[in-house]
């Protein structure tokens, strides 16, 4: 339990910090802090509960990441569901949280009919820059990849494993620099899940392909890692 507590925090604090700073900050009247800004916040959320619970739950706050940490040999099977349901929840209660603070202000509404609507995800209409099915796939499916290929290389017995959290923040920041514009970037259902089922509408109906993409990214890698770049004297 003090795992699935560990991932629920985890995974509320990303959501809460990632996806606040995009509906709070992003675009705030001259002084908002913009894709860079939302990029770092969600890079930071993942460093700093790294360190701060990390060592419970082994800090995946993203059902990609158990199940790619899975097919690379670093997860048991068992756990898989569990995380997921803790990570979701955790997601969820920070997209009600972020709602409930945004309902505090006159005149805040949910317009379901643009992008980035409540820091949702989406494509075609409902990418920010207005991209296809495709590329919005092979994007998330190659950035849950990469971010996979960090996380195990950087938590390999024989790396530097002191400095992993910071390595992984920066990828994760790294990769909300390039992807933002495509699909407002999930790489993350947990993440892409709470907002659209604040958001509902055309961003709920399309939340399917950030579950897809990732998962299938993140098993790529897993599979990648260890048939290819692991040290199999580790095994």
């Amino acid at each position: 339990m003090k795992k699935l507590f560990a991932e629920f925090f985890g995974t509320y604090w990303l959501v809460f910090g990632g996806c606040g700073s995009a509906v709070f900050a992003a675009a705030y009247p001259e002084l908002g802090i913009g894709f860079a800004g939302v990029a770092l916040a969600f890079g930071l959320t993942v460093l700093t509960m790294a360190y701060a619970v990390g060592h419970i739950s082994g800090g995946h706050f993203n059902p990609a990441v158990s199940f790619g940490l899975w097919a690379g040999g670093r997860f048991p099977a068992k756990d898989l569901i569990p995380y997921i349901i803790a990570q979701c929840i955790g997601a969820i209660a920070a997209a009600g949280t972020l709602y409930t603070i945004a309902s505090g202000k006159a005149g805040f509404v949910i317009d379901n009919t643009k992008a980035g609507a409540f820091a949702s995800n989406g494509f075609g209409a409902f990418s920010p820059d207005g991209y296809s099915l495709q590329a919005a796939f092979i994007a998330e499916f190659v950035l849950t990849l990469f971010f996979l290929l960090i996380i195990l290389g950087a938590t390999d017995k024989f790396a530097n494993t002191s400095f992993c959290g910071i390595v992984i923040g920066l990828g994760l920041t790294l990769i909300h620099l390039i992807s933002i514009p495509i699909t407002n970037t999930s790489v993350n259902p947990a993440r892409s899940l709470s907002q659209a089922v604040f958001t509902g509408g055309e961003p709920l109906s399309q939340v399917w392909l950030f579950w897809a993409a990732p998962i299938l990214g993140a098993l790529a890698a897993g599979f990648l890692y260890k048939t290819l770049l692991q040290n199999h004297a580790e095994a």
